[in-house]
């Protein structure tokens, strides 16, 4: 019986071939998950035989399928696990990109997508998934969040990366540096402030938010010395948002801002990928957490990739995974 019916994290396995089972399975060796408070969606198999291969001697309560009444049934003494049954570890390329691992990791995605929709589950933790992988199964998204997105209906939605003092949201996400300029526009900065605003409010709890926003070119633009993004898009989108009462300022240039957002802002939105990660990762890489905004349901998930380089060598750190089912309860308490 679960000792706690408040909160559910539906966490999903990720890449099979990647480190996603390997950090599940740590988190609960070492006891900083809890097993009445999650379910993994994912392949016993797979589980099993890292179970092994490490030692851990973890117990498993396994589902065939999705109960309405899953939180009512979970153990608290076993990993719960819903069983897909959909990886061969024979045919399992480990440590590779792969269609059939690819597949493994969209369907435990729509089906934990599924049941936070049905509120069978209160959040969606995943595990990373490999790009090229969905590519090769046949799923054309750049990454977790585009898909996700897709699977609530969701239009105005955002990717937010959080670990220690530093928030970073991106106006653009994963798309080639050269292709930056041509996808920003003044309506995606101004929806990304006050997808930045209605965040800190609604999911952190924090009464007045304080928002600073990147520019896009060194010096910002250097008065267009070095482009003119800043004054044609940026500027004007921070007015805009400013009028509508949001405490937001900027746009500052990413090289003085960073190292003064300590108890001066609660987000930085920034205008590309790197350009955020960068500095976040620097703080705070294996305890991050990637939290994606707009849905209709919470989900988080961790800061890194499928890392194939030390799969089975039992070195992955399960510590952005801990966080992110942290940050899923703590946003999950804050919207109810």
């Amino acid at each position: 019986m679960n000792k706690n019916q408040n909160f559910i994290a539906g966490i999903t396995m990720g890449c099979p071939a990647g480190i996603g089972p390997q950090i599940i399975l740590k988190g609960f060796k070492k006891k900083l998950l809890k097993y009445e408070n999650t379910v993994v969606f994912g392949d016993l198999d797979i589980l099993e035989f890292y179970n092994k291969k490490f030692g851990y001697k973890l117990s498993f309560n396994i589902f065939q399928d999705v109960h309405d009444n899953l939180r009512n049934i979970l153990s608290d003494k076993k990993i719960n696990i819903i069983d897909f049954t959909n990886c061969d570890l024979k045919k399992l390329e480990f440590g590779s990109s792969s269609a059939r691992a690819g597949k493994a990791s969209l369907d435990y995605i729509v089906c934990a997508v599924d049941c936070a929709k049905k509120k069978i589950i209160d959040a969606v933790v995943t595990c990373p998934i490999n790009k090229d992988a969905i590519h090769k199964a046949g799923a054309d998204y750049p990454g977790h969040t585009e898909l996700l997105a897709d699977l609530t209906g969701c239009d105005n939605f955002g990717m937010m990366l959080a670990g220690k003092y530093l928030r970073v949201l991106l106006v653009t996400t994963h798309i080639g540096i050269k292709e930056i300029p041509f996808k920003l526009s003044e309506r995606k900065v101004v929806d990304t402030i006050i997808l930045a605003h209605n965040s800190l409010k609604n999911d952190f709890g924090i009464v007045k938010p304080r928002i600073a926003v990147l520019s896009l070119n060194p010096h910002c633009g250097e008065n267009g010395l070095f482009g003119d993004e800043e004054k044609k898009i940026i500027e004007p989108a921070v007015k805009k948002a400013a009028a509508k009462r949001i405490n937001v300022s900027g746009p500052f240039s990413p090289d003085t801002l960073f190292p003064k957002v300590e108890n001066n802002f609660d987000c930085v939105v920034c205008m590309y990928h790197d350009q955020g990660l960068i500095p976040l990762k620097m703080l705070a890489f294996g305890a991050g957490v990637n939290i994606t905004l707009g849905l209709p349901i919470v989900r988080t998930s961790v800061d890194h990739g499928t890392a194939y380089d030390i799969v089975k060598k039992n070195t992955a750190d399960c510590g952005s995974l801990v966080e992110a089912v942290k940050t899923a309860l703590k946003i999950s308490k804050n919207r109810k």
